[in-house]
């Protein structure tokens, strides 16, 4: 799927018609980030895994919310770099673990955020509620189906709130998209998604241990390669589907209002023979109730589509894309589902290219505000909220229950393609 410019152009006028007299949910969205929990302060709390994700989460953590007193991270390189960053940006220097066990024990914390590799989701979860944490750890939930139930049965029993790193749900784009648009049914019956994320790279990460002598066998890693790339292999990871299809697997259940009830898959290592334990080439299918399907693609060996949603109704079709562009388009001949002139998507493909952004933008066109938006705001939001859940008691957007049946499918979908046969799902309630 590649838009002309102006395609895109018209989709953006599409989506802004569409919202005329609705809430300014985009809007909301980023004021309701503007000031902290009212009482109790900034929520005491510390970070787990300071890699990429971790990293990126603590640069839009904001002192309203939350106070970061103490960082832990098995990577001593990584942990000073971290802690660097965030003196420099103005935060008091945290404490410094490499045993998050450790750290609960001296630490005055009240929440952490966890942003392990997938495998030590559920240990480390399950050790910070018990230990009186309220915790927001990072996607998917977890390696396996009896993980994620522990983690809920832990989040429970504790009276702790537990939030998945799903930031879709606090990105005002998919927020407005899914109040404005799919809610008031305008794109009529929807039987149909598609859900891309390609690339066209290794996935395989380089860099050097942070010392000669450093060995990652006392935290569950046979070497270097295998902490460094664990995404890699499958003792740590669930690959592409986990990793990127979660995410869009997330984003349909709900817009489609519930989860999938089979899948059927193939997966292939196809272009990078180096080692790997997981596809480089993954399509799966999901079946849905009433008849809906969606497929989901993820590719290592061209970039052309990007990612996007792609959900298709009767009476409409709607594009996210990039997780900050929207686009909408009347279906055909038909009435325009916006009851206002919109554009028609034709039958023959789209040959053109669409205009190229930089991967590293900060910031980009958001079609629900027509305005430059950062694109931090869906992880601001998100934290912001599940400061706020803390302090206050009230629901977060997604929740374990939804994270659950979003790793069902993904576990789902991985089996299917093991064992090239189609596999049914059963329920994620708990």
């Amino acid at each position: 799927m590649n838009l002309t410019n102006e395609q895109k152009e018209q989709g953006r006028r599409n989506f802004l018609r569409a919202l005329a007299g609705a809430p300014a949910l985009a809007a909301l969205g980023a004021a309701a980030a503007s000031q902290g929990p009212i009482k109790g302060g900034p929520v005491k709390a510390a970070v787990i895994g300071t890699g990429g994700m971790g990293r990126g989460l603590i640069n839009q953590c904001r002192r309203e919310f939350i106070d970061l007193r103490a960082v832990c991270e098995i990577n001593p390189k990584r942990r000073s770099a971290v802690v660097e960053m965030m003196t420099n940006n103005g935060w008091p220097e945290p404490h410094q673990y490499g045993d998050w066990r450790e750290m609960l024990q001296k630490e005055d914390l009240e929440a952490v955020i966890i942003a392990v590799p997938l495998w030590a989701h559920a240990d480390i979860t399950v050790g910070c509620l018990d230990a009186g944490k309220h915790v927001l750890c990072e996607k998917m939930m977890a390696k396996t189906e009896a993980e994620c139930r522990s983690m809920i049965d832990a989040s429970r029993r504790n009276n702790r709130v537990l939030e998945i790193g799903y930031q879709r749900y606090y990105n005002p784009v998919y927020q407005t998209a899914f109040s404005g648009v799919v809610e008031p049914g305008l794109l009529g019956d929807v039987y149909f998604a598609r859900l891309v994320w390609h690339r066209n790279g290794n996935w395989r990460r380089r860099e050097d241990p942070p010392s000669p002598d450093f060995d990652p066998r006392p935290w569950g890693y046979a070497d270097w390669e295998h902490l460094l790339n664990w995404r890699l292999y499958r003792q740590h990871s669930e690959g592409l589907t986990a990793e990127l299809g979660s995410h869009l697997i997330t984003a349909t259940n709900w817009f489609f209002g519930s989860a999938p009830s089979a899948a059927y898959a193939a997966g292939h290592i196809s272009r990078f023979n180096d080692g790997r334990e997981v596809a480089d080439h993954i399509f799966a299918t999901f079946e849905y109730p009433g008849g809906r399907t969606a497929t989901f693609s993820s590719i290592e060996s061209n970039a052309f589509e990007d990612h996007y949603e792609m959900f298709m109704g009767t009476k409409g079709t709607l594009i996210l894309q990039n997780e900050t562009e929207v686009y909408l388009f009347n279906e055909g001949g038909a009435p325009a589902a916006t009851q206002i002139e919109t554009s028609h998507q034709g039958a023959a493909p789209v040959a053109d290219a669409s205009a190229t952004r930089p991967a590293d933008a900060e910031r980009t066109v958001n079609a629900a505000a027509s305005e430059q938006t950062d694109r931090g705001i869906s992880y601001r939001n998100e934290i912001a909220e599940f400061c706020g859940a803390v302090r206050t008691g009230r629901p977060v957007r997604c929740g374990p229950q939804k994270a659950m049946e979003s790793a069902l499918a993904v576990f789902a979908a991985n089996r299917s393609a093991d064992k090239r046969a189609r596999v049914e799902l059963g329920g994620a309630e708990v």
